[in-house]
């Protein structure tokens, strides 16, 4: 919570962009935002030669495979293309850094666990050198980001780190992604969708530790390495809801009576959906220290609990684009 240092974040607010959810830090002096697409090279290189960032961080993705899925090319555009705009920009501002700044400088690429594929039950974690196997548009948009980030390492000597992560969750996630979809529709009384048996398996990781493994990427982690980021907590989707179901019944018991899971309903599974992810930590664990500490128990009743108490938070976001797109690609099929 405490920035000790210059913070700038570049983000163009598109639908799941919120410029609220850092309205705490506007007034601090070491935070600086700037509403720009990454792709923007003159305005982009501009902020670098004005704020002389020491590294970069990458978050900027379209990130939800169903979106993918119904529209590719916005994926590829800002995944994959905007990438190397700002993989060009970071490299020409590097490449007029003095010799001790341009020795500790880091260009650090989150990516995801989705570009390995699928795995089966049987198969053990991704662990960093398994062989990309990208399912979705969205996947293989990823993968593709990945492929430029090494290039500039391995042609220029561009100093890049990648790190793949699994499914985040936690407070202030944009409600078409499985939790928060489903701590929305439940306490709008709104049927709760589950793709096929709901027997996908995912690996789930609070999105506090997820940060606090990049923070620990940026501090020890070496160039050009990878590092895989899990938070060891292999759950069925259909095991998800039901914990949702249940949590809500214990903090918000229904007007009606009813049982959450009462509105739990399949549909019909979406294409190429992947059977299971699952991540190995051991080499971040081993060689920078990091685990995982929130306990994914804590972590999702924390997580209701929060959208509980967040209705106007809500409010905005509803008014954003959410109830139509959700309504007519989760809630009607």
């Amino acid at each position: 919570d405490n920035i000790d240092e210059k913070l700038i974040n570049i983000d163009c607010l598109t639908y799941a962009g919120n410029s609220d959810n850092l309205k705490n830090y506007e007034s601090n002096k070491h935070y600086t935002f700037y509403n720009n697409r990454i792709g923007d090279e003159k305005n982009v290189s501009q902020i670098f030669l004005n704020e002389k960032p020491r590294a970069i961080i990458n978050f900027a993705a379209e990130s939800h495979v169903d979106r993918s899925i119904l529209g590719p090319e916005e994926f590829f555009k800002t995944n994959v293309m905007e990438t190397l705009s700002l993989l060009t920009v970071s490299k020409n501002y590097v490449s007029n850094l003095e010799a001790d700044k341009k020795n500790k400088f880091k260009f650090i690429h989150i990516s995801t666990d989705e570009v390995f594929g699928s795995l089966s039950a049987q198969e053990q974690p991704f662990n960093e050198n398994n062989q990309y196997k990208p399912n979705s548009p969205y996947a293989a948009s990823k993968a593709a980001s990945d492929h430029l980030v090494r290039s500039y390492f391995k042609t220029y000597g561009f100093p890049c780190i990648i790190s793949h992560c699994s499914n985040n969750y936690g407070p202030y996630q944009y409600p078409e992604k499985l939790i928060p979809l489903m701590i929305i529709n439940a306490i709008n009384s709104i049927k709760l969708p589950i793709y096929g048996k709901g027997d996908q398996i995912r690996d789930w990781l609070h999105v506090s530790d997820h940060c606090e493994a990049i923070k620990t990427i940026l501090e020890k982690g070496q160039v050009f390495e990878t590092y895989n980021i899990g938070g060891s907590n292999e759950i069925k989707n259909i095991d998800i809801v039901k914990t949702i179901c249940d949590e809500l019944d214990a903090l918000l018991p229904h007007p009606e009576g009813r049982s959450y899971s009462d509105f739990i309903s399949f549909v019909s599974d979406r294409p190429g959906h992947d059977k299971r992810y699952a991540i190995d930590s051991t080499k971040i664990q081993e060689k920078l220290n990091w685990r995982p500490k929130i306990s994914f128990k804590k972590g999702i009743t924390d997580t209701i609990k929060w959208y509980l108490e967040n209705s106007e938070w809500l409010h905005k976001i509803k008014n954003k684009n959410y109830d139509g797109w959700v309504n007519k690609n989760y809630n009607n099929r």
